[in-house]
């Protein structure tokens, strides 16, 4: 039987997997291995903590994608995808982390089986779950086949989000919302930052309303004082220090959308450089999202954020955001469209990105961002409404 709750409807998923059919037709692939665990969701609606262990999705042209991964996982498949269960494939336990076998065998017996083993196999490359020994595997057991690189083929086509999707982009920004609400109270000097992140975790996963919350792809960041020159630290035992800033890097995430969200606290009053470069980020922010307009480019988007920080002496080498929606861990982008000087991608109505200038100075940072919709006409829409300022507690 098809998945008991799926989060979208047939017409959904039909739609992702015709432009998906399409894109491979016109790269002259004849079936398609993805193993990125947000692109088999997106396709197919799998949703398990399985992603440890090799499994994936074959897309074909003529008959409908087949779930294929580890035997005890078969039942969630079975529960979660739209597909029937004749095509939920599954290999042996003992392929698991074997010294001797490898599930790229079993999963090469299943395309040779069904034709395929001298056509164009489409596999993801660079993708943080298809390993080097995977495609060795792959590529001994089908010596007379042609692989095509198609790494991010589905990322890309997941780029504009349906009417569908935005549903639960929004949810995932109420908890977002809410998230932050809970850290401007709980954040106070003294106070033990896993303390804060255990609270900000009860927040994120009780979500609100109709929307619950599920755990997002990346860990609370919240780096302080001068630490948070270091965009990507976590959380330890220490305490929040009086006369220091601590950045809040998190996200909502309601059935795997994220709606990122970063805000600055400061405990106590911030010295003048750090009001100046709140000043010049704010100013930044809000003309970019003025220039994230549909017919614009991410490097527009960019190049507006940039002046008011250059005039201000503020140098960053960082790119300014990247593509949000279905993620898993460990990142919430979708590892396409760059918010930077060089990216020409056209912004195009339904495309949702995470605007995220961060400042990461040589002892101190900041972060304010938001996480936005491209719209039919106009500027950016905030998913999130929460003020673009650096929060002061005295």
């Amino acid at each position: 039987m098809p998945g008991h709750d799926l989060p979208f409807s047939m017409a959904e998923y039909e739609r992702r997997l015709r432009i998906v059919r399409q894109e491979m037709a016109d790269r002259g692939i004849d079936v398609l291995f993805i193993e990125d665990p947000s692109n088999m969701n997106w396709l197919t609606g799998y949703d398990g903590w399985s992603f440890y262990v090799h499994q994936g999705v074959i897309v074909f042209h003529d008959e409908p994608p087949i779930w294929w991964g580890r035997g005890q996982d078969s039942n969630g498949a079975k529960r979660t995808v739209w597909m029937s269960d004749d095509h939920v494939h599954f290999y042996a336990d003992n392929f698991v982390q074997s010294t001797v076998r490898h599930p790229m065998q079993d999963l090469s017996a299943i395309l040779s089986r069904k034709g395929y083993a001298n056509k164009r196999i489409g596999v993801e490359l660079e993708n943080y779950y298809f390993s080097a020994k995977a495609f060795l595997t792959i590529q001994a057991e089908l010596p007379n086949a042609v692989f095509v690189d198609a790494t991010s083929l589905v990322n890309w086509k997941r780029g504009i989000k349906s009417d569908e999707e935005i549903v639960f982009m929004r949810k995932a920004a109420r908890i977002s919302e809410k998230i932050m609400d809970g850290i401007y109270y709980r954040a106070d000097p003294g106070v033990r930052k896993a303390d804060l992140v255990a609270e900000i975790y009860a927040d994120a996963l009780r979500g609100l309303d109709d929307a619950w919350g599920d755990y997002p792809a990346i860990v609370p960041l919240l780096p302080s004082g001068s630490s948070a020159a270091a965009p990507h630290l976590t959380w330890d035992g220490q305490v929040l220090q009086a006369g220091e800033a601590t950045f809040f890097e998190i996200s909502g995430c309601y059935r795997r959308y994220h709606a990122p969200l970063c805000r600055t606290v400061f405990l106590g009053e911030p010295p003048k450089f750090m009001r100046d470069a709140e000043q010049a980020l704010v100013e930044g922010l809000e003309a970019g999202l003025d220039a994230a307009r549909a017919g614009n480019t991410a490097g527009d988007i960019y190049r507006a954020l940039s002046g008011p920080l250059e005039r201000a002496g503020i140098e960053r080498g960082a790119r300014a955001g990247y593509p949000i929606g279905i993620s898993y861990p460990p990142d919430w982008g979708e590892r396409t469209v760059s918010i930077r000087d060089e990216d020409t991608t056209i912004l195009q109505p339904g495309m949702t990105f995470h605007f995220m200038p961060g400042l990461w100075m040589d002892d101190w940072g900041m972060e304010i961002t938001e996480s936005i919709l491209i719209t039919e006409s106009g500027p950016a829409e905030t998913f999130c409404s929460k003020p673009r300022e650096l929060h002061v507690k005295t």
